[in-house]
């Protein structure tokens, strides 16, 4: 292997493949950045066994090759040094022992990795594909992630899920999240993913989607699916990311989104601003064992209240209009203020179920995206003095 290249068209591809592998642990194949010299260019390429990236860079190649380098190091020291001081020469000793990096006269010795080690990656399937915008899917991903679990051990429930529907003759795609407590799920209008998406929907763990979203920028995408795995590219094809499919059967989570449309709900409609900035304020009175924010219904206004042994009590009063039987119900407030914070819209409807059943959030910005919480059992805490006992 024997090539020259531009420091600064190989470092966003080096800091890519760097970021999937392992930076310590884990078997030593792992932790390896390919390097491949093929038809003038260079084939950056890592895996953690399950995502594989694969990135291709103009480079002048005076000889073919492949060699695997200790994949952290070698970015960490390619970050470090400076395009201005000329190209870089990368190439292997005659005994393939070693990678020799060059610039000027600096001169850094990478061990090779056993050869052997390499498996060959997944080839991007070439019928069937869809372009689509990286940022709108960063965006979608954002608005669900926050539901989904965070234990690999929930299945089903740790991954995100897009699946095709039809409704009243619009096909949609449906995305949803949840966790058990909060349920999250965006719609959007695609008749080529809606084509492409098997009819049973598929299902990314959510570990995964972080390293999707440092992947995804503002271009356009290329996606295609296979039997086990969902594949990434860029626009000039220069960089693919793929990863796994999980075959769990996601909850049928129109149960619960049914029961809104009761005609015995409860509806408060209230300013989004207002009340994460109360709730930001009631939350500094919340323990760890009272982690609630107390909503109590009356003419033209929400109480918002908290109260801890240790902490005290909070209550504060904004306008709101509510409508229906309920008098009180409690959530918890950490989690209501991240939900609200993914809203768009000026005012917010909740719509209640009952004080311990699914409360649906809307807005009317955000007419595709609907958010389900579970309220908490409301349970009062009575403060003792001496003099009590």
């Amino acid at each position: 292997m024997l090539l020259k290249v531009n420091r600064d068209e190989i470092i966003e591809g080096l800091q890519k493949s760097a970021s999937i592998i392992p930076a310590k642990t884990g078997a030593a194949f792992l932790r390896t950045i390919w390097l491949q010299c093929e038809n003038g260019n260079l084939n950056i390429m890592s895996t953690d066994s399950n995502l594989e990236f694969m990135g291709s860079y103009p480079a002048s190649i005076e000889q073919d090759g492949l060699a695997g380098v200790q994949g952290r190091a070698f970015y960490d020291l390619v970050k470090q040094l400076r395009n201005d001081q000329g190209e870089l020469a990368l190439s292997t000793d005659e005994a393939g022992q070693n990678v020799l990096v060059e610039q000027r006269a600096r001169k850094y010795k990478f061990p090779v990795n056993d050869p052997e080690w390499f498996q060959k990656f997944s080839s991007f399937p070439e019928n069937g594909t869809v372009f689509w915008s990286g940022d709108f899917l960063h965006e979608v991903i954002d608005k669900i992630a926050f539901c989904i679990s965070d234990e690999d051990s929930m299945e089903a429930i740790a991954c995100i899920y897009f699946a095709p529907r039809e409704v009243m003759g619009v096909k949609k795609v449906e995305v949803c999240g949840l966790n058990g407590h909060q349920f999250a799920m965006f719609n959007f209008v695609n008749d080529d993913i809606h084509a492409m998406l098997p009819d049973e929907g598929v299902l990314i763990q959510k570990k995964y989607l972080g390293e999707l979203k440092k992947w995804l920028t503002a271009d356009e995408i290329e996606l295609a699916i296979s039997q086990k795995r969902l594949f990434f590219r860029t626009g000039d094809q220069r960089e693919t990311f793929t990863l796994p499919l999980s075959y769990y059967q996601y909850p049928n989570y129109h149960n619960f989104l049914a029961k809104l449309g009761d005609d015995n709900v409860s509806i408060l409609e209230v300013n989004r601003l207002e009340m994460v900035d109360a709730l930001s304020r009631v939350a500094l009175f919340n323990t760890d064992s009272n982690r609630c924010a107390y909503f109590t219904f009356g003419e033209g206004e929400l109480i918002i209240s908290a109260q801890g042994q240790e902490t005290g009590t909070a209550r504060e009063s904004i306008e709101a209009t509510f409508s229906g039987g309920m008098k009180r119900v409690a959530f918890p407030t950490r989690n209501l203020i991240e939900i609200l914070n993914h809203f768009n819209s000026p005012t917010v409807k909740f719509t209640l179920t009952g004080t311990e059943a699914p409360c649906g959030l809307t807005g009317a910005d955000d007419r595709d995206y609907n958010v389900i919480v579970m309220p908490m059992m409301i349970q009062e805490e009575t403060y003792y003095t001496e003099e009590n006992v």
